[in-house]
């Protein structure tokens, strides 16, 4: 498939992922980045300067811009890779007509403050029609793709016609495709994986071993299942790629850096020191407070979503926390 004009909002890892992926299947693409001292370095290396230096891309196939206006104007397909806590601030700055753009959210959390999916603040916000509104779930950590190893992309949409016809742009040789009208599911499940990997990086340091993160993850894509039924009843495999995949590598692998902020909590560092440390947003420590808002409402049974958010939010013990979890899990 050849769409006309593709481009990528955003300049983090996956955002570098997701590019080196398109250039496969489109022969030029718009990359919108936001400060134009990395754009004039990227230029001038042929890589990212903050991200993935194994990426090389032939940055004559690439039209970047700091202007977000000018990009989406020139673009017909949007992928939207920027972290949650910055999407509102950064896509409020388009004074664009948006309707007839198809947007491709590979935004792994929720809208702070709005509490909402990134699909819902897209439509909400700019009057996208929900068919024209893509999402990318499964296990596929930037840090492989740039490497060309092999992995798996969910494509979802709720027109299945529509996602497989821009499965097309994501399929590679390195990059297998599946697709599925499930959004809302997936798009929940991506939020929560992050959740469920920082609980995961926190009971190592706390020197859980593999028999107790096997009932954690067991447990996790059971609440998963339960707050997504809760939300939108519908038939869902949760044993599919885009569902347990992406929790089993967010939770297990070294390139998680989500694992990584429950790891140092864990070891006893500050919420603001792991984070500064780290200098790369953890997604879950946004999705932790979002989800807790959510089941107010919904009053799902989350114990581990409950314990992260007492640990993260509350500033509870996570020894304390964390022991009082294993008696509620099966």
């Amino acid at each position: 498939m050849q769409i006309r004009k593709v481009a990528i909002l955003g300049s983090g890892s996956w955002a570098t992922a997701l590019a080196k992926i398109v250039l496969t299947n489109q022969t030029e693409i718009n990359w919108f980045i936001r400060r134009q001292e990395a754009i004039d370095e990227f230029v001038a290396t042929g890589k990212n300067p903050s991200y993935l230096g194994a990426a090389e891309f032939d940055v004559s196939r690439i039209h970047f811009s700091t202007d977000i206006n000018k990009v989406v104007s020139q673009s017909d397909v949007l992928i939207l890779a920027i972290p949650s806590p910055y999407v509102k601030q950064s896509l409020n700055k388009i004074r664009r007509n948006m309707t007839r753009k198809i947007v491709i959210s590979a935004v792994k959390g929720m809208i702070p403050d709005d509490n909402l999916l990134v699909t819902d603040y897209l439509h909400t916000r700019f009057r996208i029609p929900t068919e024209q509104l893509g999402i990318i779930a499964g296990p596929c950590h930037a840090e492989e793709i740039a490497l060309e190893r092999l992995s798996y992309l969910t494509i979802g949409c709720e027109n299945l016609d529509k996602a497989n016809e821009w499965a097309a742009l994501f399929q590679t040789p390195f990059v297998h495709t599946t697709t599925s009208n499930d959004v809302l599911g997936l798009e929940y499940s991506s939020v929560m994986k992050n959740i469920y990997a920082i609980a995961a990086g926190m009971c190592q340091s706390l020197h859980y071993g593999d028999n107790f993160q096997a009932v954690l993850l067991t447990n996790a894509m059971q609440e998963i299942l339960r707050f997504a039924t809760a939300v939108s009843p519908a038939h869902r495999d949760i044993t599919a790629s885009g569902y347990l995949g992406d929790v089993l590598v967010t939770a297990y692998s070294k390139f998680s850096r989500n694992r990584q902020f429950g790891q140092m909590v864990g070891l006893g560092y500050s919420i603001k020191a792991a984070q500064m440390e780290m200098e790369m947003v953890a997604e879950g420590y946004y999705g932790t407070r979002a989800i807790h808002i959510a089941n107010e409402r919904m009053q799902v049974s989350l114990p581990i979503v409950d314990a992260m958010y007492d640990i993260l939010y509350n500033r509870k013990s996570p020894t304390k926390v964390i022991r009082e979890l294993t008696e509620k899990l099966q």
